[in-house]
């Protein structure tokens, strides 16, 4: 396969597709288009504060082992990609909603719709209404073309070995699993699989042993179980697999400068071999799968 770059998303290629593995990273871009800019009352370090910065780069090592990655490279606080199209809230924008907008989820009610209202700790991005159009135009130039090229990349996998696995990876504020009973011993990472629904428990079990032989404190599915993406593109049934990774920013950068911290190289050392033994965990799926299918 060979890479694949717009200015909103691109598909870094391996040397050699090997595996029917993908790894995806939707919030780590920084671009701020210059429009955007215009239209925000914050400043570009407001804006920036909801990315998941460096992700990217910490998953950059499946290119070793034979995987693609998907990233984004528009800020999340422009278009959040782990949206449904249009999940919107209506009290952003001067005109009226049409009925089959989703205008009442729990995403939209905090602010963090695909045409996201608020960043941070609840900043307001925009100082009053915008222009539905201006929505819109986001949502069919950048939305639709990611998803669209996400879904065909799986099913080039799975098409070819009838399994295939996505990792949605995402980081999270350490304030968000730093409070209550879990304060004196907070978490690094959060896997979600839907509560089961997008991913083998056998996939799961072999992720969450891995981190934690390395030393690192892992949840499921709480407080973070999976968004559009995983819910979307999860279908263990069919040999599609799709968890969602959820990274402590503490334990890698300077969560105000957003700088990387000495954390950094050895937790992108942990999910190097990560990558890799999920490589190993896909392959063996997918030759189950061909045995199955040859006695069949």
């Amino acid at each position: 396969m060979n890479d694949l770059t717009n200015q909103h998303f691109e598909i870094l290629a391996p040397r050699q597709w090997t595996t029917p593995v993908i790894v995806n990273s939707p919030h780590s871009g920084c671009l701020l288009p210059p429009a955007f800019l215009a239209l925000s009352q914050l400043s570009t370090s407001q804006l920036r504060s909801s990315e998941d910065s460096h992700i990217d780069e910490l998953f950059m090592g499946c290119l070793d082992v034979g995987v693609p990655l998907v990233r984004a490279l528009v800020s999340r606080s422009y278009l959040d990609l782990n949206r449904e199209p249009y999940e919107l809230d209506a009290r952003m924008f001067e005109a009226t909603l049409p009925d089959q907008m989703n205008t009442t989820s729990s995403r939209v009610a905090s602010g963090l719709g695909t045409i996201p209202k608020t960043v941070g700790d609840g900043l307001n991005i925009y100082s009053g209404p915008i222009s539905l159009q201006e929505a819109l135009n986001r949502i069919e130039t950048i939305h639709r073309p990611y998803h669209r090229m996400l879904a065909a990349l799986l099913e080039q996998a799975h098409g070819a070995t009838g399994t295939v696995i996505l990792v949605d990876c995402h980081s999270m504020p350490s304030s968000a699993v730093s409070k209550g009973p879990q304060k004196s011993n907070p978490i690094d990472i959060v896997l979600g699989d839907r509560f089961g629904r997008s991913c083998d428990g056998i996939i799961m079990s072999e992720v969450s042993s891995l981190l934690e032989a390395a030393g690192l404190n892992v949840a499921l599915n709480k407080p973070y179980a999976g968004g559009f993406i995983t819910e979307t593109h999860g279908h263990p049934r069919q040999g599609r697999h799709a968890f969602q990774i959820e990274i402590n920013r503490g334990i890698y950068m300077n969560e105000v400068t957003r700088q990387k911290s000495p954390g950094f190289a050895p937790l992108k050392s942990v999910l190097d071999q990560l990558i890799k033994h999920l490589a190993t965990v896909a392959t063996t799926l997918a030759d189950e799968n061909h045995i199955q299918q040859a006695a069949e």
